[in-house]
């Protein structure tokens, strides 16, 4: 192709408009890009969060619905002077800004206490051990309740009166009274009170009786069959006795008669 071809088909009207119309689209493109996101992303828009502590649900849902904010309950924690339901914690906090399409996390008020498993503790844990291991968790620890046994060891463990075991469920709200050794009884005496069932064995003595008569030993002949012998009574082995009949016939009185 000559230069004299090439220039006339280089600044034809074809070429440029093709290469404008491709330089309006990108601008285009580029500004549709641009604002496009800022709208969707809702760009420089922010809301004040309203404070919703210890408002109800029901009340705290409205009021962000009310600003265009979103509410959802990730956790429940339990506050014994609070109603049920009231809000006791929320992120982002009152007062802070952001986008309208942002969800406020709260967290409500039980409506009974949370309940923990009780570790297992009874004849395996000394009272200094029970009760930071108890404490750690989060239950509450009474005075410890003692008993015979060895000195400052876990004997069991009652809640509201009545024994647990390692497992039961307590409320937190419970105190937990640790049953714990006096001092006066070792771990190898049997008969240590065993409060591990909820039991107490006391010690009891038992009188051996007192015979006043003394009883002398006397050897009994017996017979083959196991009778006692007798001096007047025969033994079995002289061959049984023949009862009287009771239908024998009186003597003919004819057969004492003389003859003549």
């Amino acid at each position: 192709m000559t230069s004299k071809e090439f220039l006339p088909k280089f600044f034809s009207t074809y070429i440029w408009g093709n290469v404008l119309a491709g330089s309006i689209l990108i601008i285009l493109l580029s500004l549709g890009v641009r604002y496009g996101i800022d709208i969707y992303t809702h760009h420089g828009e922010s809301i004040v969060v309203p404070n919703v502590i210890h408002k109800s649900f029901g009340e705290a849902t409205k009021i962000m619905n009310r600003v265009g904010l979103t509410i959802q309950v990730t956790d429940t924690g339990y506050v014994k002077n609070l109603p049920p339901d009231c809000i006791l914690e929320q992120s982002p906090a009152g007062e802070k800004r952001v986008k309208s399409t942002h969800v406020i996390y709260v967290t409500i008020n039980s409506a009974s206490p949370p309940t923990l498993s009780m570790p297992d503790l009874i004849d395996n844990s000394s009272l200094r051990e029970a009760q930071a291991r108890l404490l750690s968790m989060g239950f509450k620890v009474g005075e410890p309740e003692y008993i015979p046994g060895e000195k400052d060891w876990i004997y069991g463990i009652i809640v509201n009166g009545k024994h647990v075991q390692a497992g039961d469920r307590i409320s937190t709200e419970a105190v937990v009274v640790l049953q714990v050794g006096d001092g006066t009884r070792s771990v190898s005496d049997p008969a240590m009170t065993n409060t591990s069932k909820g039991l107490e064995y006391e010690e009891e003595e038992v009188e051996e009786p007192i015979y006043e008569d003394e009883y002398e030993m006397v050897e009994v002949p017996v017979d083959e069959n196991g009778n006692e012998i007798t001096p007047n009574k025969p033994s079995s082995q002289d061959g049984p006795s023949t009862p009287k009949s009771q239908n024998a016939l009186p003597p003919d009185p004819s057969s004492n008669k003389p003859t003549e």
